[in-house]
């Protein structure tokens, strides 16, 4: 039976696809900026890692929500569904568990080098 609370969450999930894909496309020019410079710190790594891993699992949700809705669902579909819903919800875990680390470590300020410095070039 659908109702209006399948419509509802339809539109709540897309809100919240919306806000985090701006959110990673807002801090784009950071991530780009610190991947080239080659030091990233690892709690922006972190929100990074999530809050992709959360907005692929919002658009799954929506895959979900929207099958059920417009009777899009089978039961091989549900099955793909249910496999990327694992996915997705492990990569939210781990960059939950990260960020919880960090938090109860407080090592906010902890940095990755990708890579090492580059050499002076020799003048002779």
């Amino acid at each position: 039976m659908l109702d209006w609370i399948d419509y509802a969450l339809l539109a709540v999930y897309m809100v919240t696809v919306g806000s985090a894909t701006y959110i990673l496309a807002a801090h784009r020019k950071y991530f780009h900026e610190r991947f080239r410079k080659g030091v990233v710190s690892v709690f922006m790594l972190s929100m990074l890692f999530f809050l992709a891993a959360y907005d692929a699992k919002m658009l799954t949700a929506v895959w979900f929500r929207a099958s059920v809705v417009f009777g899009w669902q089978t039961q091989s579909i549900e099955v793909v569904q249910r496999l990327i819903w694992l996915i997705v919800t492990g990569g939210t875990m781990i960059g939950l568990l990260l960020i919880a680390y960090q938090t109860y470590t407080k090592k906010y300020d902890l940095w990755i080098r990708l890579r090492s410095r580059e050499k002076k070039e020799d003048p002779t």
